[in-house]
């Protein structure tokens, strides 16, 4: 392509120079057509009528209303679509994917911040910090007793739920440690898992046989609520939840009514609904660790997603395939 296509960023204003600190803005306007001066919020705007009409290649990221009908309509000539975050199945509605759109997604480089507080807390669990952490005066004053076989890492039991990018990472992320990873992907067989590193197990046996589960799947009509009341039973006693997917996989009035026995712990990132009524249960409860949803790239990750877009756009203007192309066929089942 040997001219810059016209382009135009839609997000939240905020958010474009922690995405796209001076270099990396240099660079894309080297490549793009594009004023970081007209971040646009609403496709229906009058004022903006005329630039959006010529518009070939959106700039996205969180705050970038949904590619419907009626914003396809004010962008006629709108071709691809780079996002720099957040779930690209939100912003395709389905006469958005009709479009033959070619979108690329950041969501791999997103994965990493989310993977790496995945690993963070399934270290810190293995070690039974947050126990120590509910009785602290209790702790300092009690002598460890080192032959405790629920305290540590080697050897522990950790089940993933879903080998999603997220999922993957924290995969690779947990090749180091001696843990025994299993996996739950419907998606994935025994010879995929193997080649992962992992074990294939059924959704069951993952939660009745683990030590800490950590939910990695997509929200969809069928992962609704797919750690119901049934499942959290299975839990051992003094296991542990994590969720850093999205909040609506897990049934939050079964999870509270299991939490308050004592017999589990969580960490939530996510939650359903979000953010929790203030008079939540789960504000209050000491075996709960409820951060508001900073798993994601946060500060100076955020750079790392506009590297991602800027790298694409250099692709876009060489006329070579995306590499982090999004598959719209299969956005049904993925996040």
């Amino acid at each position: 392509m040997s001219r810059r296509p016209t382009a135009m960023f839609a997000m939240d204003a905020p958010n474009l120079p922690q995405l796209f600190p001076p270099d990396l803005l240099a660079r894309l306007r080297e490549l793009l057509d594009i004023d970081p001066a007209g971040v646009v919020t609403d496709f229906g705007d009058p004022a903006l009528r005329s630039r959006l009409a010529r518009v070939e290649v959106l700039v996205t990221g969180w705050g970038c209303p949904p590619l419907d009908c009626h914003a396809l309509d004010a962008l006629p000539r709108l071709h691809t679509v780079l996002r720099t975050g957040g779930t690209v199945k939100r912003l395709l509605p389905p006469e958005g994917r009709a479009r033959g759109l070619t979108v690329s997604s950041a969501a791999a480089q997103n994965a990493l911040p989310v993977a790496e507080y995945t690993l963070g807390m399934i270290l810190l669990l293995g070690k039974g910090v947050f126990a120590a952490q509910e009785d602290r005066r209790a702790a300092w004053h009690r002598l460890p007793d080192l032959a405790r076989s629920d305290i540590g890492n080697m050897g522990r039991r950790v089940g993933l739920i879903g080998a999603s990018a997220v999922g993957r990472r924290v995969i690779e992320l947990l090749r180091p440690f001696d843990f025994d990873v299993v996996l739950y992907d419907p998606y994935v067989d025994a010879a995929a898992a193997r080649s992962l590193g992992v074990r294939k197990s059924g959704l069951e046996d993952l939660l009745a046989d683990s030590s800490i589960v950590s939910v990695h799947a997509p929200a969809t009509p069928e992962t609704r609520h797919m750690i119901d009341a049934g499942r959290l039973a299975l839990l051992p006693d003094g296991s542990a939840l994590i969720n850093t997917a999205r909040g609506s996989l897990v049934d939050t009035e079964a999870l509270v009514r299991e939490l308050a026995t004592g017999r589990i712990r969580a960490v939530l990132d996510v939650t359903d609904p979000e953010p929790q009524p203030v008079y939540s249960p789960l504000f209050d409860l000491p075996n709960v660790i409820l951060t508001p949803h900073i798993a994601g790239s946060q500060g100076n990750e955020l750079r790392r997603l506009g590297a991602a877009v800027v790298a694409e756009a250099e692709r876009l203007r060489m006329g070579a395939p995306l590499a982090r192309r999004v598959e719209v066929a299969h956005l049904d089942r993925t996040a």
